[in-house]
């Protein structure tokens, strides 16, 4: 492949990634005119149409999706192998992209981050905050973050932390005038502040159990977010009761300042796993970073 074909697929592979010329350019650090006269000369050269275009939106066409498909694994493994180069000195540098819920930064990779970053100078880590859970392969990150019985059977699963519980909390201020709750069916009398689903934009049914029976309640509430911190912040503040891991409000709860009703409704998931896809060729960087995430019990 020549020089300038390299150009062109990696140019076209990029628009694809970002779905507009002017977000692919900024990445690339060219202008969009160059990119959108590189991305006609390859479609001329190739004699086929591999973007459709609107006012709004870029996307592959048909043929444009099946030479993506076929190109990017190999692009994937030619970044891998530049980066493995790392190995050769004694310091391994690279670039690692997770997506990850707003909790797990707190409960899995604050505690990491200090040690690892200060051991691995060259390393820089990216962790995108995305309740929504979004598709890694799509979204080119190196990895996401989900409970465990939430990973898809064909992706590789580690554990990076504990087993999750979850509790329902409000603050000394909001059961000043409410009495707590003494059962689930109590909490259609309560405020509770909802959480809503970015990716399916419903609001989340809160998880509870009876004797090893799981089923769900949908509360009613004048307060609706779509982030754990904020949730926990607006229990503080009295507005009403949160659904959160008990692991993020710990604190609170030794302090006095949240109290956790309804222990015996309240359940337990399978820790978080960083999960990827097992064809992935990975650098270096990234194997050193789920090494140090691997969660080891006790």
């Amino acid at each position: 492949m020549r020089r300038d074909e390299f150009a062109e697929m990696r140019a076209f592979l990029e628009v694809a990634k970002q779905r507009s010329f002017t977000k692919a350019a900024a990445r690339m650090g060219v202008t969009t005119s160059a990119l959108s006269h590189t991305i006609k000369a390859l479609e001329a050269r190739l004699g086929v149409r591999l973007l459709s275009r609107t006012t709004r939106d870029v996307a592959p066409t048909a043929a444009g999706e099946r030479l993506r498909a076929g190109i990017e694994p190999h692009f994937a493994a030619i970044a891998a192998q530049v980066e493995a180069l790392g190995d050769v000195s004694e310091q391994v540098s690279g670039h690692v992209r997770i997506v990850c819920t707003d909790d797990s930064v707190d409960t899995v990779f604050r505690p990491v981050l200090p040690g690892f970053l200060r051991d691995h100078p060259g390393i820089k880590v990216e962790l995108m905050v995305d309740n929504g859970l979004s598709n890694i392969v799509e979204s080119q990150f190196d990895a996401g973050v989900r409970f465990g019985e939430s990973v898809a059977k064909d992706m590789v699963a580690v554990r990076i932390g504990p087993d999750v519980t979850y509790c329902i909390v409000g603050s000394p201020a909001y059961f000043s005038h409410r009495a707590a709750p003494t059962t689930p069916q109590d909490l259609v009398e309560h405020d509770c502040i909802n959480y809503r689903l970015p990716t399916a934009g419903s609001v989340y049914a809160w998880e509870l159990q009876d004797e090893g029976r799981d089923f769900s309640v949908k509360v009613e509430g004048q307060l609706i977010l779509n982030n754990t911190g904020p949730v926990v912040q607006a229990a503080l503040d009295g507005l009403g009761l949160a659904y959160v891991p008990r692991e993020l409000v710990k604190g609170h709860l030794e302090a006095g300042t949240l109290r956790d009703v309804l222990l015996r409704w309240c359940p337990t998931f399978q820790g978080y796993h960083l999960y990827y896809p097992s064809r992935r060729h990975h650098s270096p960087a990234f194997s050193a970073f789920v090494e140090a995430l691997r969660y080891r019990e006790g």
